[in-house]
């Protein structure tokens, strides 16, 4: 169908060109309450929701009355919590991932899984769109395009915000007005910071944090106590671990949500997981951003501790120069390619022996290692030992050892000692 030539509100020709269905992340916010409607006014199209539980934490149950108010008939919401920490967050920690040597990638990790479900709820509805509420100036809408298109190449992507002339809140609280939107004011109690959570993280961006030197008000952290109220008394934990993942928590075998969860709890108890960094976003700019990842905290620091005594030297070097370039990959949207499942397949390998177990000490806000130990160990104390070691090292051959790696080095400094001689005469 050809467009009517017809301007909306939103500044967009109006008529659906080509598409009839749309498939829409729907929070159930101001925002995505906004883009339905204005989907189905731009596109003249039928608009199915999709909401995701990914551990946010919040109920995500009243989407589903916001959408039927809205009109909407086909209604998607689920408990993608499991999926998400056992198909994303675990095979991203084997890798023991962070961009940029800080960030944990609490909110690049999440949208592929939403990509994937927005492709397939298109399939299964026969929807011809698929549409997010990302702006034109975040990573987010590359990721979930990213995504989309490499599970469904003729897939056809709406972003409003790249399209609409909706440009501030103002503008969006008048198109609700008109268009008879419910809009939640909550009068005292509105953040100033812009939010997104799940079961890894809870993001904080805008606001005063859009000056780099401005200390992040206390009261903004959600997760986390601050070190300085923290308990006063250490807590210890025992996780184990299972072709690097963990499958139990002080013995209690749990899920891997659950081990998330758990770990979110007792963390964010002990005041761990706080960070402020200005990162470098994919589309070019740099941007500042508090994050708070308790679980994700601690599940970084006990796998470089079971990796230390079962891996191989090779491998966790080589493990830790493929590390920033795989991070890359996720952070700039590109999960779903042969690139990064190419190295998933090799770190994958790598967690073999990855078995075990670690003792965790947590005291305000710090996580500190304090045992390991696996069936799978490549450490033998009875060559590590500063005792009597029974033969098991001989110790004289570490000069043969040390003077071929010194030969090059050697003749490099006879090289600039000729030299050095030539200038003096």
């Amino acid at each position: 169908m050809t467009s009517t030539g017809v301007r909306t509100p939103g500044g967009v020709d109006k008529g659906n060109r080509g598409v009839d269905k749309v498939v829409l992340a729907y929070s159930g916010g101001l925002d995505t309450s906004i883009i339905l409607r204005w989907l189905e006014e731009t596109y003249g199209c039928e608009v199915v929701t999709f909401t995701a539980d990914l551990g946010q934490g919040e109920e995500i149950e009243s989407a589903r009355a916001k959408a039927q108010a809205m009109g909407v008939t086909e209604i998607y919401i689920e408990d993608l919590r499991e999926e998400f920490v056992a198909d994303f967050v675990f095979p991203m920690f084997r890798a023991n991932t962070l961009y940029e040597g800080e960030y944990l990638l609490g909110t690049s990790i999440a949208r592929p899984l939403i990509a994937k479900r927005l492709v397939e709820i298109a399939a299964e509805t026969g929807a011809d769109a698929i549409s997010h509420g990302a702006t034109g100036k975040g990573n987010d809408q590359v990721r979930f395009e990213l995504g989309a298109y490499a599970l469904n190449p003729d897939i056809t992507v709406i972003a409003p915000w790249r399209e609409w002339d909706l440009g501030s809140r103002q503008s969006l609280l008048d198109y609700a007005e008109e268009h008879g939107i419910p809009v939640e004011m909550k009068r005292g109690t509105k953040s100033p910071y812009s939010m997104d959570a799940n079961l890894l993280h809870i993001s904080f961006e805008g606001g005063p944090l859009e000056d780099p030197w401005n200390e992040p008000a206390s009261e903004m952290w959600r997760w986390t106590v601050s070190p300085e109220q923290a308990p006063n008394e250490a807590t210890y934990l025992d996780l184990t671990y299972e072709r690097g993942d963990v499958v139990a928590i002080d013995g209690t075998p749990m899920t891997p949500a659950g081990v998330l969860a758990d770990l979110n709890r007792t963390g964010g108890a002990n005041g761990v997981g706080r960070t402020d960094i200005v990162e470098n976003r994919y589309v070019g700019m740099k941007s500042r951003g508090a994050y708070e990842t308790p679980g994700g905290t601690i599940l970084l620091k006990a796998h470089r501790a079971i990796e230390s005594i079962t891996l191989d030297r090779g491998v966790a070097h080589l493990k830790d120069e493929l590390m920033p370039r795989y991070a890359e990959m996720i952070y700039n949207g590109f999960w779903f390619s042969p690139e990064r499942e190419m190295l998933q397949a090799a770190i994958d390998s790598s967690q073999h022996w990855v078995n075990g177990r670690v003792r965790l000490r947590l005291y305000k806000g710090n996580v500190e290692v304090v045992g390991r130990e696996s069936e799978d160990t490549l450490f033998d104390e009875a060559i590590a030992t500063f005792e009597e070691d029974d033969g098991a090292y001989d110790q004289a051959d570490a000069e043969g050892f040390i003077k071929l790696n010194a030969l090059r080095l050697r003749t490099l400094a006879r090289r600039a000692a000729r030299a050095a001689e030539r200038e003096a005469t």
